[in-house]
C-alpha cells in the first residue's frame, strides 16, 4: 500500500504509520526538525518512509506541490490521510480577529485545499481512500469551542459533499471524529473516563479504512455523545456552558 500523510508529526498520524509496516509512507509536516524526528523513529520502527517534506501549509501552492510530489514519488496513492490541526486557544480567539483567521485557515482552509488536490489526484485513478481528520466539536456549535467547532464543521461538511462527488468514481472519503485524544496538543487538559491514547483511534482509522466506511467516531460511543449535545435545547446548551 501506498501511503501519503499530511501532518505526520501529529500523534493520531504518527500512530497511524506506526501501524502501516507493509506500506511506502511519504511524510509531509510543518516543522522541518519534528518531522525529521518521526521519520527516524518510523524507520527504526521498521516502516519503509519514502520521503519526509516540511511545507508551509498556508503558502500558496505549497501543499499541492508536495501532494503531486509524492504521487510521482509512489507511483500512485492509495491512501491519503489528512491530519493536520492546531487547538485554538477559543478566549485568544475571542480577542483577535488574527488569531481567529489563523485558527480557520490552519484547521479548515488549508484541510479543505489539500482535499481538493488530492481530488484532482484520486479522481483520474479511480480508487483509493481519502481520510481526513475533523472532529465531534464541529456537530454543533458550543460556546467552549465555537472557533475551533467551526473549523472542523467546515471541514465535515466539505467532506461530505466530496464523498458524494468521488463516489461515482471508486474513491472513499473517510471523515474521522477522534473525541479526546491524549497527545502533546491536550496535554494541558485535565484528563477523565473519556480520553483515550492515539493507538486507539489509529486501530479505529485502519479498521475503517479496511471496511469502506463513510464516517469514523473513535471511540465509537463519542457518535451518541453528540447525539445528545444535537439534540439538547439551545437554552439548556448555555446555562451548562459547555
Amino acid at each position: 500500500m501506498r501511503v501519503l500523510v499530511i501532518g505526520a508529526t501529529s500523534a493520531i498520524a504518527q500512530a497511524v504509520c506506526r501501524k502501516l509496516s507493509r506500506a511506502a509512507v511519504y511524510l509531509v509536516a510543518r516543522d522541518r526538525e519534528r518531522l525529521s524526528a518521526v521519520r527516524d523513529d518510523l524507520v527504526a520502527r521498521g516502516v519503509e518512509v519514502s520521503a519526509a517534506e516540511a511545507v508551509d501549509f498556508l503558502a500558496a501552492g505549497a501543499l499541492g506541490s508536495a501532494i503531486r510530489a509524492a504521487n510521482d514519488a509512489l507511483g500512485g496513492i492509495d491512501l491519503a490521510l489528512v491530519a493536520h490541526g492546531t487547538l485554538p486557544d477559543q478566549a485568544l480567539c475571542q480577542a483577535s480577529e488574527d488569531q481567529t483567521r489563523y485558527a480557520l485557515d490552519v484547521n479548515a482552509v488549508s484541510v479543505i485545499g489539500a482535499l481538493t488536490i488530492l481530488g484532482e489526484v484520486f479522481e483520474p485513478q479511480g480508487r483509493g481512500t481519502i481520510a481526513v481528520i475533523s472532529s465531534p466539536a464541529g456537530d454543533r456549535g458550543r460556546q467552549s469551542n465555537y472557533v475551533y467547532g467551526a473549523a472542523k464543521s467546515a471541514v465535515s461538511v466539505f467532506a461530505q459533499g466530496f464523498r458524494d462527488r468521488l463516489h461515482g468514481a471508486g474513491v472513499t472519503v473517510l471523515t474521522i471524529k477522534p473525541g479526546f485524544v491524549s497527545t502533546p496538543m491536550t496535554s494541558g487538559f485535565q484528563k477523565g473516563s473519556l480520553w483515550v491514547e492515539p493507538d486507539r483511534i489509529a486501530e479505529d482509522v485502519l479498521r475503517a479504512v479496511r471496511r469502506g466506511k463513510s464516517v469514523c467516531y473513535s471511540p465509537w460511543y463519542w457518535r451518541y455523545i453528540m447525539l445528545m449535545v444535537q439534540l439538547m435545547p439551545g437554552f439548556l446548551l448555555r446555562r451548562l456552558g459547555i
